[in-house]
């Protein structure tokens, strides 16, 4: 894909995740790889700022230890690239519409899902879908975010 842009894992010293509204699944990516010691940071392509974690997210994230109640969304527009990020998007959709920002389209980007044990290039937004689909797409960006992170050890905060 064209829209992909993977950088040296050297360079790395911020993971970025990227998705729709901030909502569901970069924010629990966000908060997942900041648990695990990351530099980390997340945005929504179409999002308002100040919003809070989708209520399904926030319980099923519970479920798994991870409290994401103080979650609050940023808005693309709202973020200040930095040397070394990687942004990584949910689907191809947002990696296009990183391309296209004049911002945002030198810096290194890639599709999430393709770090987990079974690459997926699209992790459908589980907004309002059947709850057994939030716990599988959070599940899979678990295992996704973990390879993710073993790839980038830069990013890891000393």
């Amino acid at each position: 894909l064209a829209a992909i842009r993977r950088p040296a894992p050297d360079r790395v010293r911020r993971l970025v995740f990227v998705c729709h509204g901030n909502i569901c699944r970069s924010a629990f990516a966000h908060a997942l790889a900041r648990e695990a010691g990351y530099n980390v940071a997340s945005f929504g392509l179409s999002t308002s700022a100040g919003k809070p974690a989708w209520p399904a997210v926030i319980a099923v994230a519970q479920a798994k230890g991870l409290d994401l109640s103080g979650h609050r969304t940023t808005r693309f527009e709202d973020v200040a690239p930095q040397d070394g990020d990687y942004l990584l998007g949910m689907e191809v959709r947002h990696l296009r519409k990183l391309a296209a920002n004049e911002r945002l389209r030198d810096v290194p980007r890639g599709l999430l899902g393709s770090y987990g044990a079974f690459p997926l290039p699209h992790l459908h937004d589980p907004y309002e879908l059947d709850p057994a689909y939030m716990d599988k797409c959070l599940t899979r960006i678990a295992g996704a975010v973990s390879r993710l992170c073993a790839e980038f050890p830069g990013a890891r905060l000393s």
